[in-house]
C-alpha cells in the first residue's frame, strides 16, 4: 500500500480529533488531495517524517511503518469513538506480531473495548484404539473458549467453555465450564489463583489436562518459578471414582538456554488408606542443538506397596510455530507405568487412562508435527509394541488437526 494512502486510512481514525495543523514536509503541498491527513497526523505524533524534511508519499509502506501507526493511535483511543474504537481493535489485531516487536501489547487495547478479550482452539480428531477388549476407532471433535476480563491493572478473571461432540457414536455436544479462576498479581513476581485452573506437571506432559480446584500461589519468573497449591486434584474424582481428598502440592520449574526443568512434590491430606497418594517427580529437557533436544520424567509414588513409578524418555528435532507455516517437529520417546503411580490427565491422548496407564504398561510412542497454514496444526501419534499386565500386544494411532482462534 502506498504510504499516502494508509495515513490518509489512518486519518480517518482520528476526524474530530484533531485541529488544523500546518504542514511540517517539503514534498506535501497544500494542492495535495491528503494534505490535512498528513497534516493533522503530523501534528498528533501518529507519522513522521525523514531526517531530510520529507514525507515520501509514494513510496510503498512496510507492515512494520503501518504498525507503528497503529502503536501512536492505540495511546490516543481513549479520543476516539466506539466505531474507531473497533476499527482499531481489528488493525491490532492483524499487526499483532508486529505489534509485539515493537513492545506493544494488544491486550492493553482490548481490555479498554468491552473489557473481555476472547481466545480459543478447535480440533478434529481420529484415533485408532483399543478398549482392553477389542479394537476401535473413534472420531470426534472438540472446542475451547476462553474469557479473559481485566477487574484492575493487578487483578482478572478468566473462565474456560468446553465442548466435545463424538461424531460417531452420538448426536449430542456436552458442553460445560472447565475452568474459572480470579488471578491477583502482587508485584512483578508474585500471584495467587483462586478456582479451578488447568495444571500441566513435567516436561513432556504425563500429568497434564488435569484441573486443580483450590488456592495456588506463584513466586517467581521464567528463570525460575516456585508454585504451591492446597485444593483437589479434579482428575483424581473423574477418572478413579475415589472422593475428591484434599491435597497439597508444590514446583519448582524454569527455563535456562536450552535447559527446561521442574520437580513436583504431591501428597493428599486426611485420605483414607487406599486412596493416599505421595507422589514425587522431576523433569528435564536438554537443547542439544537449536534444532534437537532430549527429554525425560520420573514420577513416583511412595504410599502403595513397591513404590511404583512411572518414567519417559526421548528425543525430538524440530520446533513448530503457529505463526509460520511449514515448521515442524517430530519426536520419539519410551514409556513406562507401573500400576499406582499414575493419576490421571495426560498427554497420551491415544491412550484411555482406564484400559493403560491404571495398569502396568509400557510402550513406544511417536509424534509428528506440522503447521499446514497460520494457527492451522496438523497432529499426529503413533504408539506400537504396546505391553500391559495382562501380556496384550497392540498398536494405537491419533491424528487431529487443530485451530487456535482470536478475537
Amino acid at each position: 500500500m502506498k504510504k499516502i494512502l494508509a495515513i490518509a486510512a489512518a486519518a480517518a481514525l482520528t476526524a474530530g480529533v484533531s485541529a488544523y495543523a500546518a504542514n511540517p514536509f517539503s514534498d506535501v503541498s497544500p494542492d495535495d488531495w491528503a494534505y490535512q491527513a498528513v497534516s493533522d497526523l503530523s501534528d498528533q505524533g501518529v507519522v513522521e517524517g525523514y531526517p531530510d524534511g520529507t514525507f515520501k508519499g509514494e513510496r510503498n509502506m512496510t507492515r512494520y511503518e503501518l504498525a507503528q501507526v497503529i502503536a501512536r493511535l492505540m495511546a490516543r483511543e481513549d479520543q476516539l469513538n466506539a466505531e474507531q474504537k473497533a476499527t482499531l481493535d481489528k488493525l491490532a489485531g492483524e499487526y499483532a506480531d508486529e505489534l509485539a516487536n515493537l513492545g506493544v501489547r494488544v491486550s492493553n487495547l482490548e481490555k479498554k473495548v468491552g473489557n473481555i478479550s476472547w481466545s480459543g482452539n478447535a480440533r478434529m480428531r481420529w484415533v485408532q484404539g483399543y478398549d482392553g477388549t477389542e479394537a476401535k476407532d473413534k472420531y470426534d471433535g472438540r472446542i475451547k473458549i476462553t474469557a479473559h476480563a481485566d477487574v484492575n491493572d493487578s487483578t482478572y478473571v478468566q473462565g474456560r467453555l468446553r465442548s466435545d461432540m463424538n461424531f460417531k457414536d452420538s448426536k449430542d455436544a456436552n458442553t460445560y465450564m472447565e475452568e474459572l479462576i480470579v488471578h491477583h498479581q502482587f508485584g512483578d513476581k508474585v500471584g495467587m489463583n483462586l478456582g479451578r485452573n488447568f495444571l500441566t506437571l513435567g516436561q513432556t506432559g504425563m500429568y497434564y489436562d488435569d484441573f486443580f480446584d483450590g488456592a495456588q500461589l506463584f513466586i517467581g519468573d521464567s528463570k525460575l518459578t516456585l508454585e504451591a497449591g492446597y485444593g483437589r486434584m479434579n482428575t483424581w474424582i473423574n477418572d478413579y471414582g475415589q472422593k475428591k481428598d484434599d491435597t497439597v502440592y508444590a514446583r519448582l520449574y524454569g527455563q535456562t538456554g536450552r535447559i527446561g526443568y521442574d520437580a513436583e512434590y504431591i501428597k493428599t491430606v486426611g485420605a483414607a488408606d487406599a486412596d493416599k497418594k505421595s507422589i514425587w517427580g522431576a523433569g528435564l529437557t536438554v537443547g542439544v542443538t537449536d534444532a534437537v533436544d532430549v527429554f525425560g520424567d520420573f514420577y513416583k509414588n511412595t504410599e502403595p506397596e513397591g513404590d511404583p513409578q512411572m518414567w519417559t524418555a526421548g528425543l525430538g528435532f524440530g520446533h513448530y510455530n503457529l505463526k509460520k507455516p511449514g515448521t515442524f517437529r517430530v519426536s520419539a520417546q519410551y514409556v513406562r507405568n507401573e500400576a499406582g503411580a499414575y493419576f490421571g490427565g495426560s498427554t497420551y491422548t491415544a491412550f484411555p487412562a482406564s484400559s493403560l496407564l491404571k495398569v502396568d504398561s509400557k510402550f513406544w510412542l511417536a509424534n509428528a508435527d506440522v503447521v499446514l497454514a497460520k494457527n492451522i496444526r496438523l497432529h499426529g501419534e503413533y504408539a506400537f509394541n504396546v505391553k500391559t499386565d495382562n501380556s496384550v500386544d497392540y498398536d494405537l494411532s491419533l491424528i487431529h488437526i487443530s485451530e487456535p482462534t482470536r478475537r
